[in-house]
């Protein structure tokens, strides 16, 4: 079918489940971190608006966590049903960074989040405070040995291999291996940006419905402060990233280059777009900067970057797909960088709140954090190709070798299931978003405080949206 192959199927499998949970820990690291944030603006400032927001997102929070994890889980099960011989090979070190995350990360964020999420007013302030930036915290750390895995395959060292196997003998060195403090960086970066351009294109949503509100106004503003000042940083961070690469996967810079020879000792052009045709081995349709690859790979104007055809055709990763992939997270993240300027030229006006035109861009950006983070993904992972751990195992070698049948069958079934279930919850997710934050204006209110009113024991309460069925049960979506 299409000219696939039963390993192309388990390849497609493992890329739709990652697609799906990788969107749910970077809004989930990013809202966590903005929830110590209200929070503790709110201790601080005593301003009932950081409040309201704090649980606004906290039921968005919630939501997004739970759906994180079950989509986290069925991933990993797919290393020991489908990538048993990676297991085999590598099993000694991922094996225990996965664990590692779950006796670390997981258990931090499930001992705090139901205090988080069910205890604001059963402890005290400081107490409900510190479980927030415990759970905050676990999302890091999570992220923290997660990448530590990922870099691993694309950076190997720290091992030796023995019958077959990889045995670890320098726990640092497969720790801190060349490549993990540049994704890690990236990656968290990139959960914030995401999440900030989430918010703010939640803001953006009620503000062009008419509904405006001090509430709805400090969403904006906080949005556009994040995506001002950290889209540039993660910019910088992606030019030291890719000079990391260039360094150790330099055909993966390569094939996202769409570079193919290098003509005597000429620089480098930048390839702006085309159409890269591994057949023909040459970029169709090339637009190019002279000289502004060298610049921006190397630094310099006359160092020449490598070239595809210096690597063996079976060693090429597909540059079709890397180099748009690449382009499309480049060209989100000018875009991010163009919005958060934007954005303080109108603060500046006083028409952040009512220009139209810039909050339908807002609008309109919220997703592009995470389409970015998936294009990032592909580049990162397609561009680490033919190899499942990088000059070590190719990908083809670390498939459990079911038929073309079995995939078939089990692709079809994941993806029905995952767009069924994931999609209502993404779906009352954006309900929870389109309802907006609850103001209580005029009213006394004694949030924080040891327990006063009764909250709810069902987890899913802390998603809770207001049916009008009178003030007991507003009363209680207060309270979440």
């Amino acid at each position: 079918m299409f000219g696939l192959e039963a390993l192309d199927l388990a390849r497609i499998q493992f890329a739709f489940t990652i697609s799906f949970h990788i969107l749910f820990p970077a809004i989930t690291i990013g809202l966590a971190s903005y929830l110590v944030v209200l929070e503790g603006l709110w201790l601080k400032t005593h301003n009932d608006t950081y409040r309201d927001l704090y649980h606004f997102w906290s039921k968005i929070f919630a939501v997004n966590f739970g759906m994180g994890v079950v989509s986290g889980l069925v991933m990993a099960y797919q290393f020991g049903t489908n990538w048993s011989r990676f297991s085999d090979f590598a099993g000694s070190v991922t094996g225990p960074l996965l664990t590692y995350e779950v006796l670390t990360a997981f258990f931090l964020e499930a001992g705090f989040l139901g205090v988080m999420l069910f205890g604001w007013n059963k402890v005290g302030r400081k107490l409900h405070f510190f479980s927030t930036v415990m759970v905050a915290i676990g999302t890091l750390i999570s992220t923290f040995w997660i990448l530590a895995s990922n870099s691993w395959m694309q950076t190997p060292q720290g091992y030796e291999i023995v019958n077959g196997q990889v045995i670890p003998v320098d726990w640092l060195a497969i720790i801190f291996n060349p490549s993990f403090p540049y994704r890690l960086m990236h990656m968290a970066t990139a959960a914030f940006v995401a999440t900030a351009f989430f918010v703010g294109s939640s803001a953006a949503w009620h503000l062009l419905r008419g509904k405006d509100n001090p509430a709805i106004r400090t969403m904006l503003s906080m949005a556009m402060w994040m995506a001002l000042i950290v889209a540039p940083i993660q910019a910088v961070i992606g030019d030291f990233h890719g000079l990391n690469t260039l360094k150790h996967q330099p055909a993966k810079i390569a094939a996202i280059e769409g570079h193919w020879e290098n003509h005597g000792d000429e620089a480098t052009p930048l390839i702006l777009f085309g159409w890269p045709d591994m057949k023909a081995e040459k970029t169709r349709f090339a637009v190019e900067i002279p000289y502004l690859g060298s610049l921006i790979l190397t630094h310099s104007l006359d160092k020449q970057v490598p070239a595809l055809k210096e690597f063996p055709p079976e060693d090429r990763p597909n540059s079709t797909i890397v180099f748009w992939s690449f382009r499309i997270m480049v060209g989100l993240g000018m875009l991010m960088i163009f919005t958060g300027l934007w954005s303080l030229w109108l603060r500046k006006r006083d028409k952040l709140y009512t220009s139209r035109p810039f909050l339908y861009l807002a609008l309109w950006m919220g997703p592009s954090g995470l389409i970015a983070i998936l294009a990032g993904w592909f580049t990162t992972e397609i561009g680490r190709q033919p190899w499942v751990v990088y000059g070590l195992m190719r990908t083809a070698d670390a498939s459990s070798g079911h038929s073309f049948v079995q995939m078939s069958i089990t692709l079809i079934m994941f993806v029905v299931v995952y767009f069924a279930l994931f999609g209502a919850g993404l779906g009352y997710m954006m309900r929870l978003v389109r309802k907006g934050p609850k103001i209580d204006e005029g009213k006394e209110t004694n949030e924080g405080g040891p327990g006063q009113q009764r909250t709810p024991a069902r987890p899913l309460s802390a998603a809770d949206d207001d049916n009008g069925e009178g003030e007991h049960s507003r009363s209680l979506n207060k309270e979440i």
